[in-house]
């Protein structure tokens, strides 16, 4: 009776083996196109110019969900002919201008193909490398985002007094979703960028960095203009429109007294002040296990989002509604989640790793993620104690689906397996573990 009871869970545990082998094998590959290829490789036509600042005026229309806009892009030529030029479908690029010229340009799907020099010549351009600036004019109605921040695009919402709130949520989707860029993270503006947003006096505008004018107009609309320093992925570039009220500090950080500013609806104050209490909180641990905040310069800013939120630099996006953990869940099932909000630590985590570090291609997004992810642990850690640490990342580990491998398909703009998240925090844990010595493991940090 044993041997037949044992080898019938032989055979299943066999047959169990091979069903779940064969369905991963057999699970339909992503055929890529030549469109993925323009959006994620590095190709010859986005060679030759590196971007150094974009200055971007944008004006949305709530109504309509349209827009129109400029883009001023400061870059560094090195003879560039024909240049890549990414905005989505269907915004519209009306022109493109510098000083003395007007430049022709076509377009191929989500490309403009733009004649910057004379392409019929088949000779090199022998240029003195040099600092150029041309403007592009578009507008058009953006996608608008079904699900974000996962399915992302623009957000047209109301708050909850029925007054506008928008804002955009594009990682992955990319920032040519609403304006003209060259949209691959291997280029970020050196000079960080300038974003000014023309709204209805009713709303307040906030984007990314330091508020450096605020300037009335006509038709009573007021025009924001903010500004970022430091280099910036162009996702992270973002507006925030709404019927925000602000409230401040000063932390005493590592390179001294850090601007931290919140922003949310005017009816949320109150909440506000009291679970923000963890912003603070998180630049204390997360200075200690990862050095300094590495943007001191633009200050930090936590954001109410009318989504789950989104590390948005130096301007994170915050829509947890005011609940510890996930929306209220601990992601570990251990209790140790419950102690702290989700989305104010995970989302700040990544001004360190995708803000500050991160990588070329969105293949290798496991880095910003599984980096991030333990960052959540270390949090716990420093607060509550290396077993509450411990029971944290081993209560993520159930969340492992071992679907698919966690880095992407390179040059397709493809990332991997949201496996990401909770795997990547455990190869860390683990290399933690085989280091055993934790003074080494922050300086790795």
């Amino acid at each position: 009776m044993f041997n037949i009871q044992k080898k019938t869970f032989l055979l299943i545990l066999f047959f169990s083996f091979f069903v779940t082998a064969f369905s991963q094998i057999s699970k339909s590959k992503k055929e890529f196109t030549h469109a993925d290829t323009l959006r994620g490789s590095n190709g010859m036509y986005r060679q030759q110019w590196d971007v150094l600042h974009y200055d971007i005026t944008v004006e949305p229309n709530y109504s309509a969900k349209t827009m129109e806009g400029k883009n001023t892009m400061l870059f560094f030529d090195e003879g560039a002919k024909l240049m890549q030029i990414d905005l989505q479908e269907p915004m519209i690029l009306d022109s493109v201008k510098d000083i003395s010229t007007t430049y022709k340009f076509r377009r191929e799907g989500n490309v403009y193909w733009l004649e910057y020099r004379d392409t019929s010549s088949n000779l090199f351009y022998k240029i003195k490398p040099s600092v150029r600036s041309i403007t592009f004019y578009f507008h058009g109605k953006p996608r608008e985002a079904v699900r974000p921040p996962w399915d992302g695009g623009w957000v047209w919402k109301k708050d909850k007094n029925n007054n506008p709130w928008m804002t955009v949520a594009c990682q992955g989707l990319g920032a040519s979703v609403w304006y003209p860029c060259k949209d691959i993270q291997s280029d970020k503006p050196d000079s960080g960028a300038t974003l000014r947003m023309i709204v209805p006096d009713s709303l307040v505008a906030i984007g990314n960095g330091r508020l450096v004018e605020k300037t009335k107009l006509s038709n009573n609309k007021t025009l924001y203009t903010y500004k970022v320093i430091n280099p910036i992925n162009n996702y992270c570039i973002i507006p925030y429109i709404g019927k925000y009220v602000n409230f401040s500090e000063k932390y005493p950080g590592l390179n001294g007294n850090l601007d931290m500013n919140y922003w949310v609806m005017d009816y949320n104050l109150e909440k506000a002040k009291q679970q923000f209490t963890d912003a603070p909180k998180m630049m204390k641990a997360f200075e200690h296990w990862f050095g300094p905040y590495p943007f001191y310069e633009d200050g930090y800013q936590l954001i109410e989002a009318p989504h789950l939120g989104m590390e948005h630099q130096s301007a994170v996006a915050y829509g947890n509604g005011f609940k510890m953990g996930y929306g209220g869940r601990d992601l570990s099932g251990t209790g140790e989640g419950l102690k702290w909000d989700f989305i104010i630590i995970h989302e700040s985590g990544h001004e360190w790793f995708a803000n500050s570090i991160c990588t070329k291609d969105i293949a290798d997004m496991w880095v910003h993620e599984g980096f991030t992810n333990y960052s959540e642990t270390l949090f716990t850690e420093y607060y509550w104690g290396k077993k509450a640490g411990e029971t944290y990342v081993e209560g993520i580990r159930k969340n492992i689906e071992n679907d698919a491998p966690i880095i992407g398909t390179y040059g397709v703009n493809k990332e991997g397996s949201g496996d990401m998240y909770y795997k990547g925090a455990n190869m860390i844990h683990l290399i933690r573990q085989l280091t055993k010595n934790d003074e080494k493991f922050k300086a790795l940090l």
